[in-house]
């Protein structure tokens, strides 16, 4: 409690440091500086990258909106701590994502009701149809929070795989000669096999890490949901929906779960799991990811790829075969994955929020309209064409070898990339109708970019993308993805607080049960501990929601 409450203190004055002037005309909340520009204020509830404060794109975005954001990210804190804090204080940044505390903001009134405005601008207005803004709206019937990430413009450009997924090295699958690996055991067989004849890297010092887990705060997704993807069913979070009776079901306690975790116990006690898996944090995770020295993981692409396969590459390490493919694992022959799903995801739990700090609510809403052009678009995930990337004659953007490297350089990015990554922004196709959104979405830019290994390696699969290493399965159904509705919960209610409970004992017990002398004890002790979370209660809470959102897509059918 101790370390929380300094914790707290020390993001309080920091973060009032940094806000103090929002919506006062010294600076953010839309005040103009000596150089005519809007400077806002934003805080994203999630850790990120800072930019330099010259960075060479920010200012282009600046000169041609005439608005600048000021970006800072969660550091030492929970997303509810560090929104409990700014509650608190009574004092806001300009722009928010509150994560899993965006309902906490709702509930104070710390957010401006976006509804009477996003008519005034016609790319915000154009992001999302009516169902899906009706979809955001909250209990008192107003809309608070745009979504960021969910949304593909025309033609949808899928060659990474952003979502979770049994990751591997290509220089394993090399060294096996490219076998099909389709289940759990196999996988970790293949593991075994190669770390006993390959227990260090290329410089034959540096000990391998066959196995780790990330289980640090609430990205032990990693370590927990696996059972849902093994038994074939899509990333619904917090549970299983049968597409054929519409009921929800409990992953946690099923065959498969156990059978799970008893593997994992299994190659634990073999010394294939990661001693340090359950005590690493997530920056020590990441340096391993980033050292090569890491095998295989169950992560989201997104949770690695920006920090750990970028920093693969800037060693050199890729040519050696250290970056990551996805294999379509089940826990049975046979069975189709749903690891990969098309369509875009809408997260109604949160999303980029404007406070009521902001003194300026139509200038930072046009701030986000104008991010939403072509032109700004291209240059958050393109770059500056000449110096990021070139057109080829028939219009398609295209990067040279050392573009990619310094796409991929820390440094670079610090001092030139400015994404906002965390505004609203499209994935798909480009309104030229050639082009991608983004780079990695652009097919011949991705397949030029690609190590020799990761190439020698989608050929042997017969495939062109990381999404064709898993194959893709179609949204599957309105109900999708049910932990939009679970992140919202809170312990009002007996399902809400079934749902913190049973997050608590799967923090305290799963590491426990991986390590455990005897793993049957250790799952009994485990579920006795579970069961009295009395995860019914968040069942039937998540099977109300499922029946209404069913109800609801009805009436627009």
């Amino acid at each position: 409690m101790k370390k929380k409450m300094v914790s707290a203190l020390l993001l309080t004055s920091m973060l009032a440091g940094m806000f103090s002037g929002c919506g006062k005309a010294e600076a953010g909340g839309g005040a103009v500086n000596e150089d005519g520009i809007k400077e806002f204020t934003a805080f994203f509830a999630v850790p990120g990258s800072e930019i330099n404060d010259d960075n060479e794109i920010q200012q282009i975005i600046a000169e041609k909106t005439g608005c600048k954001v000021k970006e800072t990210w969660l550091t030492g804190q929970t997303a509810e701590e560090a929104v409990g804090t700014l509650i608190a204080g009574g004092e806001y940044p300009d722009f928010i994502e509150g994560g899993n505390g965006s309902k906490q903001l709702y509930e104070a009134g710390a957010l401006v009701a976006l509804d009477d405005y996003i008519d005034k601008y016609p790319n915000i207005k154009e992001y999302f149809t009516e169902q899906e803004w009706d979809q955001l709206r909250q209990s008192d019937g107003h809309i608070y929070w745009i979504p960021q990430f969910s949304n593909i413009y025309g033609q949808e450009r899928a060659c990474t795989h952003n979502d979770e997924a049994f990751w591997i090295q290509a220089r394993v699958l090399e060294w096996a000669g490219y076998p099909k690996v389709e289940t759990m055991d196999e996988y970790f067989d293949l593991i075994e096999k190669y770390n006993e004849a390959n227990p260090t890297m290329a410089d034959g010092t540096t000990a391998n890490i066959p196995y780790t887990i990330l289980c640090d705060d609430w990205r032990y997704f990693c370590l927990e949901n696996a059972p849902e993807f093994l038994d074939g069913y899509p990333n619904d979070g917090s549970c299983i929906v049968d597409p054929d009776t519409l009921k929800v079901i409990d992953y946690n306690t099923t065959d498969t779960a156990v059978k799970y975790f008893k593997k994992l116990n299994e190659e634990y006690k073999k010394g294939i799991v990661d001693p340090e898996s359950f005590t690493q944090t997530y920056d020590e995770y990441i340096a391993k990811i980033s050292s090569g020295r890491v095998l295989g993981m169950i992560d989201q692409w997104w949770d690695f790829a920006y920090t750990g396969e970028d920093a693969i590459k800037s060693a050199g390490l890729d040519e050696q075969g250290c970056q990551y493919v996805p294999l379509p694992i089940t826990i049975e022959k046979g069975m189709k994955n749903q690891w990969h799903n098309s369509g875009g995801v809408l997260n109604v739990s949160s999303g980029l929020a404007i406070t009521t700090s902001c003194k300026d609510v139509e200038g930072a809403l046009q701030f986000v309209n104008d991010l939403l052009d072509q032109d700004i678009h291209d240059l958050r995930f393109w770059g500056v064409e000449g110096e990021d990337y070139l057109v080829g004659d028939d219009g398609l953007y295209y990067r040279t070898p050392e573009m990619r490297k310094q796409a991929a350089d820390t440094a670079y990015k610090a001092a030139h990339t400015c994404s906002y990554s965390y505004f609203p922004q499209y994935s798909g196709t480009s309104r030229d109708g050639k082009n991608a959104m983004k780079s990695d979405g652009q097919e011949q830019e991705f397949f030029d970019g690609l190590s020799e290994p990761i190439k020698k390696c989608f050929e042997a699969y017969g495939a062109k993308t990381y999404v064709e290493m898993l194959g893709t399965s179609e949204k599957p159904g309105a109900w999708y993805p049910m932990y939009t509705y679970s992140n919202t919960l809170t312990t009002d209610t007996p399902g809400g607080t079934a749902w913190t409970k049973m997050g608590e004992i799967k923090h305290q017990y799963l590491p426990k049960v991986v390590m455990a002398d005897d793993f049957e004890k250790g799952w009994d002790e485990y579920m006795k501990a579970y069961k009295e979370c009395k995860p019914e209660d968040f069942i039937s809470e998540m099977q109300t929601e499922l029946d209404r959102r069913m109800e609801e897509a009805a009436k627009y059918e």
